[in-house]
């Protein structure tokens, strides 16, 4: 059998084709929307964060399943293009995912999306080999009982686990319990744990779940981070919004770029806001990745916009 490689992060979970559909505003209901063009991308949580970190000089792999059309060949083609080591499972007589995708004026974006079941990655597919000869791994928990099999040989080999949720999945509690790094999105920890303020609910996740680190991203609010001692916040910086597709996947990538380089956790969280940021001066999920030094350029010349968060006195902020 072949010897599996080492590489610097492995991602197991969803990709998708986007199709980018720009417009002045949001529908309302019952009205009739002309659009001029549109344009169609690969996407996905994890695949758009691995090509990331691939493009910024980490050696990557990639676990997913596709269906049978021609948006698999599309998803083929840029893995391979980028570099990425590929595991892909093929599911017969099956559309691969599929997101449609309304930007308005402001780079909003609306996200309808579409997955066959056929698509779900099962715990049976993966091999331990792939998730333990990886420095760190990714999961997104849609297909959560393959992610969570793969968070516990990376656990149980001492890989660090970070995950992108956004979702209470059934089964989630049992992935969360074998995250490391738990970066959700802004409602995600309020509804999982009832707590109200964020503050509470990043505080609760921390200490129910054992996590080295909880956070939410908050879009054009940045992020806020607990890491059992103190709360952390970065703000975003100001760009000229074209697309916020995928500003939450490439905030990953740069989080998990950060993690990878030793640096300290503020550094981390400003590259990240900083890659997010420069991705959505672009259309598609992957459209603004920048290089390493255009996210550093970004950093040193780019004002934040406005803290808008505030902790406790007892939590206090660093910067």
């Amino acid at each position: 059998m072949t010897k599996t490689s080492k590489v610097d992060l492995v991602g197991v979970g969803l990709n998708a084709t986007d199709t980018v559909i720009p417009l002045s505003s949001n529908p309302s209901p019952g009205s009739k929307v002309e659009f001029r063009q549109k344009t169609i991308l690969p996407g996905g949580q994890v695949a758009t964060t691995v090509i990331a970190c691939q493009k910024w000089g980490l050696q990557t792999r990639y676990v997913g399943k596709l269906g049978d059309d021609s948006a698999a060949q599309l998803h083929r083609d840029e893995f391979a293009r980028a570099g990425v080591e590929t595991h892909l499972f093929t599911a017969p007589s099956c559309p691969s995912q599929e997101s449609l995708i309304l930007v308005d004026r402001d780079g909003e974006r609306t996200v309808l999306t579409r997955r066959d079941e056929a698509l779900t990655l099962h715990p049976e597919d993966l091999e331990r080999e792939w998730i333990v000869s990886a420095g760190a791994l990714h999961v997104d928990g849609y297909d959560t009982a393959a992610a969570t099999l793969a968070a516990q040989w990376a656990r149980s080999a001492g890989v660090p686990v970070i995950a992108d949720l956004d979702e209470l999945y059934p089964g989630v509690e049992q992935l969360i319990e074998n995250i490391d790094y738990l970066i959700v999105s802004r409602d995600f920890p309020s509804r999982l744990t009832g707590e109200s303020s964020l503050e509470s609910a990043l505080h609760a996740m921390h200490a129910r779940y054992g996590c080295r680190l909880s956070a939410a991203t908050l879009g054009p609010e940045g992020v806020l981070a607990f890491d059992g001692k103190e709360f952390h916040y970065a703000a975003a910086y100001c760009v000229p919004v074209v697309d916020t597709t995928g500003a939450g996947d490439i905030f990953h990538a740069g989080f998990i770029f950060g993690l990878l380089q030793g640096w300290p956790l503020s550094r981390q969280l400003d590259f990240a806001c900083a890659a997010a940021a420069l991705n959505c001066t672009a259309v598609g999920a992957r459209g603004g990745i920048g290089t390493k030094e255009e996210v550093l350029a970004l950093i040193e010349k780019s004002p934040r916009r406005p803290a808008a968060h505030a902790v406790q006195d007892t939590h206090p902020v660093t910067r």
